[in-house]
């Protein structure tokens, strides 16, 4: 189901944008599937007992490669990361940091060829994995400092709506996750639709703060 869902992610998100630029080069799917079975083959149990796989790849393409696509890397490298995501969340695995993907020039790979590095690598001042997806579609990265979220402009996520308070609440990093915590807004702040004060936050919870939804994912 793992691979099988993260193939047809790359088919339908990356495969049918980019085909014409990889029609005789490295495909996204070749890709995809050799950084599934990199995430597989090194998985290992953690401290806690949670299934890790890696967190951070680089992959190494040939000149020719990186020249076809110079103007799309940064587009295909977002799609390969949230088909990790996707795949991890599928196969149950954890990570210790944010998923990173860097696509190298590498002058010993011939056009069509490409290799990938795989590491465990934690998020900045030790911080596990976390990041908050908007209602835009983007995705803000938590790390070791507390993010503050509401109205006020120097709110790190700053929400327009006249029902979020200027600092509704904060998410603060515990431990290797992250915690949610109200500042006693006006109109609270909820988890999957339950109020909240403090929350451990899990993959895949919705954060409600007035009428706008955000999704934390542990990745």
């Amino acid at each position: 189901m793992g691979l099988k869902g993260f193939e047809r992610r790359l088919e339908h998100a990356v495969e049918g944008v980019f085909s014409r630029v990889f029609k005789n080069g490295v495909r996204p799917i070749e890709i995809g599937r050799k950084l599934t079975r990199e995430m597989d083959d090194h998985r290992t149990v953690d401290v806690r007992g949670r299934t890790v796989a890696p967190n951070s790849f680089t992959i190494a393409i040939s000149p020719d490669d990186h020249d076809s696509f110079v103007d799309i890397a940064d587009s295909l490298a977002r799609e390969l990361c949230d088909a990790a995501r996707e795949h991890a969340r599928d196969e149950a695995y954890g990570f210790l940091g944010p998923v990173e993907i860097e696509l190298v020039v590498d002058d010993n790979q011939r056009t069509g060829t490409f290799s990938i590095e795989s590491r465990f690598r934690e998020g900045k001042g030790g911080a596990g994995a976390g990041s908050l997806v908007l209602p835009s579609g983007e995705r803000f990265v938590l790390h070791e400092q507390m993010v503050s979220i509401g109205r006020l402009p120097e709110c790190e996520v700053t929400l327009v709506d006249p029902n979020v308070s200027r600092r509704h609440a904060e998410i603060h990093p515990r431990g290797v996750g992250f915690v949610l915590v109200d500042l006693g807004s006006t109109n609270g702040s909820t988890v999957n639709g339950v109020p909240v004060h403090e929350r451990e936050l899990r993959d895949g919870d919705e954060l409600g703060f007035g009428s706008i939804r955000l999704t934390f994912q542990a990745s």
